[in-house]
């Protein structure tokens, strides 16, 4: 009975096992045959299927990283700018922004709140054409500017809400017993709340620096000179260079780009998931 039992249970988990390997293999293949791409001769890359190939090549990486008039290399100093940058106005801005909503009561306090969540659901095309002529006006196209400082300025209202969740579920009592102690406001927000959001605002990094770097539509507005351009803007530089797509490269450096956003979530992937699945819990 209990054999039979155990077998009834094991049946699910088999398939649910086979399920995951399949998606899996689904999912990284792309990645795989990208990575594959790479190293084939130019008359491999479509014509054969498979990722491998019998004569690899490092070609299309020299070609890729001399670039199409500028180095790559530019590309990734200046993606790593833009993000970067983007980074720290994020989790400054937003950190502030939620800390005010979760701790502080003042008139039109669920209002403001509720704009900012209908804020996650407005494409950002749609308030790309006041903030372009704004920016225009000032003579800051083709600048990193419009890139970064709207992220000092809390637009995100995912982030937003995600750490207004994270501090509500902080005891307040650690917080009045700063106070007590003699904190400031701002003693009590840098001292007590800042090390205890950590996992969240490693979140809120490194998700705000991959929607940022692999962001092609609001860095192809606004910049214009290729010493400007970011990694999004370069790889499309291999495409349009010449009347034939040059596939060989942007595969090799598309390889390249993909980098650093893997190395970040190896390094706190741990951190993400404890940020995500600790903020969902949260009332």
């Amino acid at each position: 009975m209990t054999r039979t039992l155990r077998a009834r249970r094991a049946k699910p988990r088999v398939f649910t096992y086979v399920m995951m390997v399949v998606l899996t293999i689904i999912t990284i293949y792309p990645v795989v045959w990208m990575l594959g791409g790479s190293i084939k001769p130019a008359d491999e890359i479509f014509s054969n299927p498979s990722p491998f190939t019998a004569s690899p090549t490092l070609q299309n990486y020299v070609d890729g990283w001399a670039g199409a008039g500028v180095p790559f290399s530019v590309f990734l100093i200046n993606s790593g700018i833009v993000a970067g940058l983007a980074v720290v106005g994020n989790v400054i801005a937003c950190t502030l922004t939620a800390y005010g909503f979760a701790r502080f009561d003042f008139r039109g306090k669920n209002v403001l709140f509720a704009l900012v969540l209908l804020t996650v659901m407005l494409p950002k095309h749609v308030r790309l054409i006041s903030e372009y002529i704004g920016f225009a006006n000032i003579g800051l196209i083709d600048t990193f500017v419009p890139l970064i400082l709207p992220h000092f300025l809390a637009i995100d209202g995912f982030f937003i809400f995600l750490l207004v969740q994270f501090i509500r579920g902080l005891p307040p009592e650690l917080e009045e017993a700063a106070r007590v102690d003699g904190c400031t406001e701002f003693g009590v927000f840098w001292r007590v709340v800042v090390p205890l959001l950590t996992p969240a605002l490693v979140t809120t990094a490194i998700l705000t620096f991959v929607q940022v770097y692999q962001d092609f539509f609001s860095q192809l507005i606004y910049l214009n000179s290729p010493e400007n351009y970011t990694v999004p803007l370069g790889l499309r530089q291999f495409i349009d260079s010449t009347s034939s797509s040059a596939w060989g490269p942007v595969l090799a450096m598309s390889s390249v780009a993909l980098v650093p956003v893997v190395v970040l979530f190896l390094i706190f992937q741990r951190r993400i998931i404890d940020g995500i699945a600790t903020t969902g819990l949260k009332g």
